[in-house]
């Protein structure tokens, strides 16, 4: 018998970055996105939540030939 098992789980990253103290709120943002969007951001990403969503199987019938 073969089962397919989906596990659905929220995960939750947190980069610790630095911005110059002077920007503004819209700027900070844009920079977050840019960073983000470049994949600048991607190797000071640490998972520092797993929240557990959903757990399901299927079963699948397989046909074998003869």
């Amino acid at each position: 018998m073969k089962v397919i098992v989906t596990v659905v789980e929220k995960i939750t990253s947190e980069a610790h970055i630095e911005l110059p103290d002077e920007l503004t709120k819209e700027v900070i943002k844009q920079q977050i996105l840019d960073l983000y969007n470049s994949g600048q951001m991607q190797t000071d990403l640490n998972i520092f939540q797993v929240d557990f969503e959903s757990i399901s199987a299927r079963i699948v019938n397989e046909v074998q030939a003869t």
